[in-house]
């Protein structure tokens, strides 16, 4: 019998899947021009090579190098964890990251998985011999340029500061013009709005929607929210004065603000530029948000198990715990914000929602512990519906009742009403003792 050799093929090698990451940590023009200069380069420079795998360009904006959370740079890394890329190209490492500790981490756990990251401008690939030395040495001169770069502006922040110099450019109502605030009249009568409903009895929450529904925009353009309405109540720039570094940051590579609680000097310029609030105005805001937050001061903590649990069938915003005469009850964001327009849901009473939770965990009464153990959220639905989801894949929905009228009165609401019509009818009859006894009768 005859044997034929039949001849080989060559085995078709695996293209490498490659990917690079580009990244400035400003958002100026001449920046954002270099940025995508670096994707096109990237683009161009992976996909001509016919034994690569374009992977694509990971790009992160105006954060810096000291920053773990970039989200671009995370994605990199979940891919990169995922087998989707063999190869990392990027351009420096200061680019790729200027915290050595970061860098090295990083690196080591790609290098574990096999994949090569080439850093082009040293010239360095970390699956080489001699890459994690270099990477060692080149990561600690970055790291401390960047402590240097940071020591140079807080110099320059601080020297402003001493002359008096703002350095919030985009301050609404004002415009700065070379070293000082000017008034820009639109913008300035937002402000006395905020702080006249203010004072009417309005709370920011409030002020918002009255804000949003005329039209009325932020500084930056975005509509208001609660946080952004008490951060013009609280700052005393409105009123012609400056109080300068009122925070500062921990250090130049995690960057996390935090109040000035005498760290730092404080710099205090008197008449500095024309006042849109005037100084006795302001005061009184200051007192009414202390007395306010007095009146509503609670023992409980602010924070709750319910807190990124309860979602919005309607709109899939989630809920907002708020602070009520008679307790504590839960909003959608929507609906606290924007009103019934924007989404006609229900809020629910806390102690409502416990029950409730309690139903679907099946136990006498609520246990926050087994709420946070077995279920991971909540769907508030129309008709007094509430769809519970355990971790185990299953749901249980409940319905709540609403409350009655006279379960809704507080003992306080209940006294001022007394006293509300105690103070009519004696008004109208003269008659103390006559409106005494119905009230008692009443009462009875």
């Amino acid at each position: 019998m005859e044997i034929k050799k039949l001849p080989t093929f060559p085995t078709l090698m695996k293209k490498k899947q490659v990917a690079a990451y580009a990244r400035v940590s400003s958002g100026k023009d001449a920046m954002l021009h270099s940025l995508s200069a670096q994707i096109s380069y990237y683009s161009a420079y992976i996909q001509k090579r016919p034994e690569w795998l374009y992977r694509g360009v990971y790009v992160d904006e105006a954060i810096t190098g000291t920053k773990t959370e970039r989200p671009e740079f995370q994605r990199l890394l979940a891919d990169c964890r995922a087998g989707k890329i063999d190869m990392v190209i990027t351009k420096s490492i200061s680019r790729f990251a200027r915290n050595t500790v970061t860098l090295l981490e990083t690196v080591r756990e790609l290098k574990a998985l096999d994949i090569d990251v080439f850093f082009e401008e040293p010239n360095i690939h970390t699956l080489s011999a001699a890459g994690e030395m270099m990477l060692t040495l080149l990561a600690s001169v970055a790291q401390e340029e960047s402590r240097m770069t940071s020591e140079r502006m807080k110099w320059r922040v601080r020297k402003n500061f001493e002359e008096g110099v703002p350095w919030n450019s985009k301050l609404l109502g004002y415009r700065l013009v070379g070293d000082r605030y000017v008034i820009v009249p639109d913008e300035a009568n937002t402000v006395r709005r905020i702080y006249s409903l203010f004072l009417s009895g309005m709370g920011p929450l409030k002020i918002a929607k009255v804000l949003n529904d005329e039209g009325r925009l932020t500084s930056e353009g975005y509509s208001w929210q609660p946080n952004g309405v008490s951060a013009i109540l609280r700052n005393d720039a409105y009123t012609g004065n400056l109080t300068l570094q009122k925070t500062f940051r921990i250090d130049h590579i995690c960057k996390t603000p935090r109040k000035n609680d005498g760290e730092c000097a404080v710099y205090k310029v008197g008449e500095s530029h024309d006042a849109i609030i005037p100084q006795e105005t302001f005061d009184a805001v200051q007192t009414e948000i202390a007395r306010r937050a007095e009146e509503w001061k609670h023992d409980e903590p602010k924070t709750s198990v319910f807190t990124g649990k309860l979602r919005c069938a309607n709109c899939d915003k989630n809920y907002r715990r708020r602070t009520v005469r008679r307790g504590h009850v839960w909003q959608c964001a929507t609906y606290a914000l924007k009103g019934k327009i924007a989404c006609a849901s229900k809020q629910v009473p806390e102690d409502t929602l416990m029950q409730s939770a309690a139903i679907a965990l099946g136990l006498p009464a609520f246990d926050a512990e087994a709420f946070e153990e077995k279920i991971t959220d909540v769907l508030v639905c129309g008709g007094n519906k509430l769809i519970f989801r355990f971790y185990d894949g299953s749901e249980k929905e409940v319905v709540w009742r609403d409350r009655s009228r006279s379960e809704s009165w507080t003992d306080e609401m209940k006294q001022k009403a007394r006293d509300k019509t105690y103070g009519r009818y004696h008004k109208n009859t003269g008659d103390e003792e006559q409106v005494h006894i119905g009230i008692g009768v009443a009462d009875a």
